[in-house]
């Protein structure tokens, strides 16, 4: 399937976008081998295949919620470089 300039000007066009004359044929050269490629995938026999999603099957690596002890106040500052009243200093990012 060969692209046409014409073609490119008017996806262009409704992409607001301006176009010098080299990027024209450089990209009508890119999206005709760009569909060039997807009719060599659209001849490949997919019968039988089962659609998917992803390319590898993924499953979550959830794991159970634990209630446990939390950390003391005390532990949690231990090496914070400042803290002021029990709390973490962090410098001041909003003016």
């Amino acid at each position: 399937m060969k692209i046409t300039k014409e073609e490119v000007l008017y996806v262009a066009r409704l992409a607001r976008l301006d176009l010098e004359a080299d990027a024209i044929d450089k990209f009508a050269g890119q999206i005709d081998e760009i569909l060039g490629y997807i009719e060599k995938l659209n001849q490949v026999d997919t019968a039988g295949i089962e659609p998917t999603s992803h390319a590898i099957s993924l499953t979550n690596a959830f794991r159970p919620d634990e209630q446990r002890e939390h950390l003391d106040r005390q532990r949690a500052l231990a090496n914070a470089p400042e803290s002021e009243d029990g709390s973490f200093v962090v410098p001041k990012i909003v003016g």
